[in-house]
């Protein structure tokens, strides 16, 4: 064995510490710009679930018309324009999203900023005001990633969560705390109250809501919606449960579609899906599905639970076919359904008039009609204005009476549908109103144009 001189070997220690050190700086170079080489200390639970969650989360900015309280900001008609923004969460990859509905509510434009910094304009589906939750889509040419979906039936107090939105205008804010209490009622106004909330102590500002609250998993676990004005520490959210339940109502296939399968299951642990009902003469009875059958797939979709099911009928119409696999005992079927189309529902004219005009109508009896006049004969009650809707930027409120529009009486709410599918009305900027006030005729014309 050949001996070499001390000096020698310090200077070869010395090299090899240098090296070290330099393979060392690389290393915290790379596991800077790279968070998958982080330390295990650093890449903590919370981290992965955002990571996880982060994808689907979007930002919402619009515009809106609200009434103005204080002079210096009063326009003509005693209204301001303010800036609106909020979050939404991606629940299918074609680009429906869900948010609140306040955060939508009288946006003329909705613009959407996906996690990747894509900006869209999006369209709203269907809300649901008592809830306070709405669906909107975003035309795309590629998949989204999809939020991850829990359940909010077993939350415990004291559990950690995180909260992810738009706070402020700062995109993609995130705060961590722990679940405060369940089963909150909250009056945030006269016209908006919230049963069975999520309390967290989370920091939700205004912009979160519509967010995600996270549980430690990276599931989504409830839906950001309030905070409490002039305390701290006091956020709110919608169980994830009751979110999935009336999304996957706006979201039906004889909402979004006007077609039928006659379908309903629950969701069971483990991801499995069991049909509960099937509606007689209905596609899916036709098809030979069966109660306690375990749908699996419809389409190109896997089925966890009913608004899998919603979604994977999106864009069908009647009289296409679907393929189903199904589990029945331990054998797997292939089944078809040939959807239907469904009856025109009240709730879908309802909705329509709604989001065209801006206010809900209903019939008055000849009885009730004749109490306000006998010059005409019928007409509508106006029964709630939608802010900044064409109905309210024309003036017209809440007990109004709407006795035509344009060159036709609307006594029957099937009057008013006749209209809006008119040419004349879709190829016009606005269309003329008269309504009964106090007994007195009154009209103007409905900017129609930008609310279809």
């Amino acid at each position: 064995m050949r001996l070499r001189p001390a000096a020698q070997r310090r200077e070869s220690l010395r090299g090899l510490r240098l090296r070290l050190l330099s393979a060392a700086a690389v290393l915290s170079l790379c596991a800077a710009s790279h968070p998958l080489l982080a330390s295990s200390l650093r890449r903590s639970a919370e981290v992965r679930a955002v990571e996880q969650a982060r994808p689907a989360v979007v930002n919402i900015q619009g515009h809106k018309i609200v009434p103005a309280d204080n002079d210096q900001f009063l326009s003509n008609d005693g209204t301001r324009e303010v800036n609106g923004m909020g979050t939404g969460v991606v629940l299918d990859e074609r680009g429906y999203i869900i948010t609140n509905h306040h955060v939508v509510d009288g946006v003329r434009q909705i613009e959407v900023t996906t996690a990747d910094g894509q900006a869209y304009t999006a369209r709203l589906v269907a809300h649901d005001p008592q809830t306070d939750l709405a669906i909107i889509h975003i035309p795309l040419t590629k998949a989204l990633p999809t939020v991850t979906i829990g359940t909010s039936a077993d939350l415990m107090a004291g559990e950690p969560v995180i909260a992810v939105g738009n706070a402020y205008g700062y995109e993609h804010t995130v705060t961590r705390g722990i679940i405060s209490a369940l089963h909150r009622n909250v009056q945030v106004s006269e016209a908006q109250r919230y049963d069975d909330l999520i309390q967290t102590d989370a920091s939700i500002n205004p912009g979160n809501s519509g967010g995600p609250l996270l549980n430690i998993d990276g599931e989504m676990i409830g839906i950001n919606v309030a905070v409490r004005v002039g305390a701290q520490g006091i956020g709110f959210a919608i169980p994830v449960d009751k979110v999935i339940e009336v999304a996957t109502q706006l979201l039906s296939a004889e909402r979004t579609a006007g077609v039928q399968h006659g379908l309903v299951g629950t969701a069971e642990q483990g991801g499995r899906f069991v049909v509960q009902t099937v509606a007689a003469n209905s596609p899916a009875a036709e098809g030979g599905i069966q109660p306690g059958d375990v749908i699996q797939q419809v389409g190109s979709v896997r089925v966890q639970r009913q608004l899998d099911v919603e979604r994977a009928l999106l864009g069908r119409g009647p009289g296409e076919t679907v393929p189903i696999q199904i589990q029945r005992q331990n054998a797997t079927l292939a089944v078809e359904l040939a959807l239907s189309a469904a009856p025109r529902s009240r709730e879908a004219s309802d909705d329509r008039v709604w989001q065209t005009l801006g206010m809900k109508l209903v019939p008055l009896s000849a009885e009730q009609f004749r109490r306000v006049t006998s010059r005409y004969r019928g007409g509508l009650k106006v029964t709630a204005v939608r802010t900044d809707g064409p109905a309210a930027r024309q003036g017209i409120r809440t007990g109004d009476v709407l006795v035509g529009m344009h060159i036709w009486e609307t006594v029957s709410l099937s009057n008013v549908q006749y209209i809006l599918n008119r040419p004349e009305f879709n190829a016009s900027d606005s269309i003329k109103f008269y309504i009964l006030r106090d007994n007195e005729t009154l009209y103007g014309h409905l900017p129609v144009s930008w609310s279809r």
